[in-house]
């Protein structure tokens, strides 16, 4: 046992996978100038591992071998373990430029998922395999990756539905012998998974009996035979048109999962047919991964504050009331996200066994700050001005015969470097007020929808305790 380099997980990477970009299938992601920019952007993980200032957040000791583990594949006891595993991934965010490296996190509330649903199914057989593959994440310091969301196909039409146009827009078993289960159909939006080592596969919705085929969850290694993968175009280099920054370019891409009759060995399946658990799974990994969208989305909503506030000032509106009345929703926006994402640590349950974030509290962070991130956007615009479009080009600032021109009228305050200016709306349309920035927000992680259903549902014993109390105080009750 013990933690791998970030040489060792790039060279790790180098295993025959198979991976499309653009068009073309990639011989060696490590190389490939965009998808590197992602494996560089990955690394961070072991990187922060290795540095001392960081190494208390991600680092924790086995609890049976006292060897160094990442603190992601460690299942927390109290809200300590939770609070520092927030940390690490604020922290690494933060470190990441707004760029959280993906390759632990998502992976781990997957796997924290497939223990505690194992635990509620009381399957000796499930619960054991459940706590081997944890050990082989630690054992070798893995990187995982999570393929949740299937494609589909008509969305008002069950899996196993006839009228489906074919029966594979839902992974499915379609085979299976003593050795294990042959599985096909597709995932959409899998972030990071063309540069992770291991796949979680588990189901995105509920199943009825007619769907069993479809109640499967299961781990393979990326490179498993079958297992096709066409990733997004990335931005992964500024251009010649944008001020250049020292700074390295952070970003991932996310992937169409293809399983072309992939097989899965039954030590590495945990769930197969039981259409009853289909749903308690995602709800699990919801109830996980909503937080942890909180907590990656915190760097991120600090520099929308900043780059409002410094916009502000280079454009010598600082003092003006209703502006400052937009930053200060900004600071109500962010700082309400914060109490909201510890507070679910602190306020954690334990669920199957296991301490969870609280669900409900975990929820409303993440529908607050997808719900919210349009107006913090316009917000940020309104401040910084249309000059955010219209703005002449980096070349345009080099070239010596329009230089002069662009310093002396695209110039803010007095005192402030035109430079300054056009650098801050630079990271405005590239960081913030994007267009995959705001579908980000409104689909990762589930829908709006998706929350607010579990808001309401987790907080029926409250609302039931609620209404009782209000029944009392009219006399209803006594």
């Amino acid at each position: 046992m013990g933690l791998i380099t970030p040489e060792e997980y790039k060279e790790s990477l180098k295993d025959g996978r198979i991976v499309y970009y653009e068009g073309e299938k990639v011989e060696d992601i490590t190389t490939h100038p965009a998808l590197k920019v992602c494996v560089e952007t990955a690394a961070m993980d072991y990187e922060m591992a290795e540095t001392p200032e960081y190494r208390d957040l991600a680092v924790v000791a086995h609890p049976k071998t006292g060897e160094p583990i990442s603190r992601y594949y460690y299942t927390p006891q109290n809200a300590e373990d939770l609070l520092k595993r927030h940390e690490l991934m604020v922290t690494a965010t933060r470190l990441g430029g707004g760029v959280i490296p993906f390759i632990h996190d998502i992976g781990a509330d997957t796997l924290n998922a497939v223990n505690i649903t194992a635990n509620m199914m009381g399957k000796d057989e499930y619960k054991q395999r459940a706590e081997d593959y944890r050990y082989y994440l630690q054992k070798n310091d893995l990187s995982a990756a999570s393929a949740v969301t299937d494609v589909k196909g008509d969305r008002m039409l069950r899996p196993s539905s006839p009228k489906q146009a074919h029966p594979d827009y839902y992974v499915r078993v379609v085979d299976k012998d003593d050795k294990g289960i042959t599985v096909r159909g597709a995932k959409a939006h899998i972030t990071a998974s063309a540069y992770c080592k291991e796949l979680f596969v588990i189901p995105c919705r509920n199943m009825t009996e007619e769907d069993k085929d479809y109640a499967v969850a299961f781990a393979i290694p990326v490179n498993t035979k079958g297992v096709k993968q066409i990733c997004h175009p990335i931005t992964w280099r500024l251009s010649s048109l944008e001020f250049p920054n020292d700074l390295p370019i952070r970003n991932h891409t996310d992937s169409l999962i293809v399983f072309d009759d992939v097989f899965v060995p039954w030590e590495r399946v945990f769930l197969c047919g039981e259409w009853q658990y289909a749903m308690a799974l995602v709800y699990n990994f919801a109830y996980l991964h909503r937080h942890t969208a909180a907590s990656y989305r915190i760097p991120v909503s600090e520099v929308m504050v900043g780059a409002a506030q410094a916009m502000a000032e280079y454009n010598g509106i600082d003092k003006v009331p209703h502006i400052r009345e937009k930053i200060t929703n900004l600071v109500i926006y962010v700082d309400t996200l914060k109490s909201l994402a510890r507070a679910s640590c602190m306020d954690y349950i334990t669920h199957a066994g296991i301490p969870i974030p609280n669900t409900v509290i975990s929820n409303i962070a993440k529908y607050h700050f997808a719900d919210n991130l349009h107006n913090c956007i316009k917000a940020i615009e309104d401040i910084a001005g249309g000059l955010l479009i219209t703005v002449p080009t980096y070349k345009d600032y080099q070239n010596p015969e329009t230089r002069d021109y662009i310093e002396k009228y695209l110039g803010g305050k007095a005192g402030i470097p035109t430079e300054h200016r056009l650098r801050m709306m630079q990271l405005i349309r590239r960081r913030l007020a994007t267009f995959e920035t705001e579908v980000l927000a409104l689909h990762a992680e589930g829908s709006l929808q998706a929350q607010r259903m579990t808001i309401y549902g987790e907080s029926m014993p409250e609302i039931q305790k609620y209404k009782e109390w209000a029944e009392i105080a009219a006399g209803i009750k006594k």
